[in-house]
């Protein structure tokens, strides 16, 4: 189905967090065939209707409702309460100044623009469809076919629980203005009590930084003794899928040039509208080597003193020219003009003579990771951009000084019992930016001269030309760097199992299993397997044995892009697989077998023209129906479901 590319995850794109629901959904239609599975197959005890599923939705994937009445003069479109802001295509080609006033924030306090508000939509309304429509609901449709599914196959609607959120304001000002993260326990909470058992977490993108910070602000709302008793309680699994682990490059894009999201307005003012954001840098790429003492760690250490938290480095972190990350993030010319011969205003363009710029040679200023979170980057072009100063008192005040948690700091790995961290790999993926003048006002002041790659072990320009720097083994998903993805790593014991299969139905003698492989913290891991060309492979790290009663697994798929990783039939095959494996009193593994992988719904089922039958015949067999209309809509298991999933114990 054809969808409008969005940019999903603010740097990663809008669509990569709008698709991330049809996972979830997966999850939970095998929650319904293990009820069924239970009432025929003795010895299924564990009763998997209890589970509820929470979804954490990502960057710019919820809907956006008026709470204003707003006249928009040379347009017959107005804005009344309830209103769709975001995503309504056709008020935003008829009317974009209104639209934006209901979009923007003030850049100063995260308050609502004087002439109109917006909030976000509660329930799974809310995250279904961005825009329906005749038109543009097929377009913008999130999950809302697997919804059907769900239905279809007798999940209840108390099953799935959406927490949508103002994904505009920064983590404190969602707890200060909407009480957030308070709901979001609550949720937990009714959800346990409604149904009798713990939730499983689906997040995406920025939902996982949400997450993140809500564990944290669970620390200062329960005693530290019933912390992790309140987490085995109510959660499951926690599936972070695609998180940007040490931040996104393209935050970087949109922040200094602008991203327009995949919708037809300017770059110019998409970046005005995305820097009006307290969320802007939520996703700001950081050094895994730094990290910031907590305000409040006297709660769990016994400690007396409270005060600013102090940003520490490690020393790799000055070994390192890089933070630890490919190559410079940002190579920016800062022009020989200062203030506003910079960026001169509208009515000064005519005055100005630019070529003024000409007489001085620019000079050319590098910035790694660290430079950037910590704000040296944004002081360095106060000089030269109008919004530099306001960026680096946003980044003060709400990301390094926020009394609950730095976002911009590594992660450690949650106290949960089931983790899966998931990611694609293998693709082009940009990794750093060349900035220049452009001569023209704000917000058009900043033009990309040259993009860097990593792809193939290599680190290539856009022009091709191959640059130099620190190339990991392969290279992340098309929006989010493999450094950046691949940090879950870290979580691993010091002995991990590796397993990789090909992506696509399988016989098992394409699998490569390597035991015991020793990991050191904080290095990575790079299995020494062969691949076949042109095949495509999930390759699985898991450590079931450092952590009693926990386990912990890294999936990588091979060319699964960002946007489409949560569209992936492989992924939500492994998924059914897994839990199916983790709830049956009969496994025997720690996690399900990677030994083979059949078909395990009808739609699996194809017809093989050059045997002149049906594919996988030891699992799929040609039963005409009356209405199948070719040969492979004929083809269909031989067996149940439950009886397929049972060979996979």
């Amino acid at each position: 189905m054809a969808r409008v590319t969005f940019f999903s995850f603010f740097p990663p794109t809008l669509l990569h967090t709008m698709t991330k629901k049809p996972l979830l959904c997966s999850l939970l239609l095998l929650l319904a065939v293990l009820a069924v599975a239970g009432a025929t197959s003795p010895g299924v005890e564990l009763d998997y209707s209890k589970l509820s599923g929470i979804i954490i939705p990502g960057f710019a994937s919820t809907q956006l409702r008026a709470w204003s009445i707003l006249d928009c003069p040379y347009s017959p479109l107005d804005f009344n309460p309830l209103d769709l802001v975001w995503l309504d295509t056709t008020k935003l080609l008829s009317a974009v100044n209104c639209w934006l006033k209901c979009m923007v924030l003030d850049p100063h306090n995260q308050t609502d623009h004087p002439d109109c508000k917006s909030r976000p939509d509660s329930g799974l309304s809310g995250i279904t469809e961005l825009d329906p429509g005749y038109i543009t609901g097929p377009l913008s449709s999130v999950w809302k076919e697997w919804i059907k599914w769900c239905i279809e196959f007798g999940i209840e609607a108390n099953a799935i629980i959406a927490v949508p959120y103002d994904w505009r304001l920064s983590p404190a000002m969602l707890e200060e203005r909407d009480l957030y993260f308070h709901k979001l326990k609550l949720t937990f909470e009714t959800a346990y009590k409604l149904r009798g058992g713990p939730s499983i977490v689906f997040a995406h993108s920025l939902g996982n930084h949400v997450f993140r910070y809500f564990l944290e602000w669970l620390k200062l709302e329960i005693a530290p003794k019933h912390y992790n008793e309140w987490l085995d309680q109510h959660i499951h699994a926690y599936f972070a899928v695609g998180a940007p682990f040490l931040g996104a490059i393209e935050t970087i894009e949109a922040t200094l040039s602008g991203f327009t999201f995949g919708l037809p307005i300017s770059e110019g003012t998409a970046r005005l509208m995305f820097n009006s954001f307290g969320s802007a840098l939520w996703m700001l790429p950081f050094s895994k080597y730094c990290r910031t003492d907590n305000k409040y760690w006297k709660h769990f250490s016994g400690g007396r003193h409270a005060g600013q938290p102090t940003y520490k480095c490690d020393e790799q972190e000055f070994q390192s020219n890089f933070s630890g990350w490919p190559t410079k993030i940002i190579n920016i010319e800062i022009p020989s003009t200062h203030a506003f011969d910079a960026y001169p205003s509208f009515s000064e363009i005519p005055e100005s003579n630019l070529s003024s710029m000409e007489c001085g040679l620019p000079t050319q200023l590098s910035f790694s990771a660290r430079e950037i979170s910590d704000g040296t980057f944004f002081k360095a072009i106060e000089d030269y951009d109008p919004d530099s100063k306001r960026m680096l008192q946003l980044l003060q005040k709400s990301y390094l000084g926020d009394p609950v948690l730095n976002p911009l700091t590594p992660w450690e790995r949650p106290p949960i019992k089931n983790v899966f961290c998931i990611y694609g790999s293998d693709s082009k993926t940009k990794v750093g930016y060349y900035f220049a003048p452009s001569g023209k006002p704000y917000p058009d002041n900043w033009i990309i001269t040259d993009v860097m790659y990593e792809f193939e072990g290599s680190l290539i320009s856009r022009s091709g030309t191959l640059v130099e720097g620190k190339i990991g083994p392969i290279s992340g998903d098309e929006t989010v760097p493999y450094l950046s993805l691949s940090l879950c790593k870290d979580w691993l014991g010091p002995k991990v199992n590796i397993t990789r299969a090909p992506q696509s139905e399988h016989d098992g003698s394409d699998v490569q299993i390597q035991l015991n492989v020793e990991h050191h913290h904080e290095e990575d891991i790079v299995p020494k397997m062969t691949r076949l060309p042109r095949v495509k492979y999930i390759t699985y790290y898991e450590d079931s044995e450092s952590l009693p009663g926990k386990r912990t697994a890294v999936w990588e798929l091979d060319k699964a892009n960002h946007r489409n990783i949560v569209r992936s039939p492989v992924l939500m095959r492994e998924l059914w697989l897994e839990m199916w494996h983790d709830i049956h009193p009969d496994a025997k593994l720690e996690f399900v077998t990677k030994a083979k992988r059949g078909p395990l719904r009808h739609e699996d089922c194809y017809w093989d023209y050059g045997k002149a039958r049906c594919a996988w015949p030891d699992y799929c067999e040609y039963r005409y129906v009356f209405g199948d209309v070719h040969l492979g809509q004929s083809c269909r298991l031989r067996y149940t479901t439950a009886e397929v999933l049972s060979h996979y114990l």
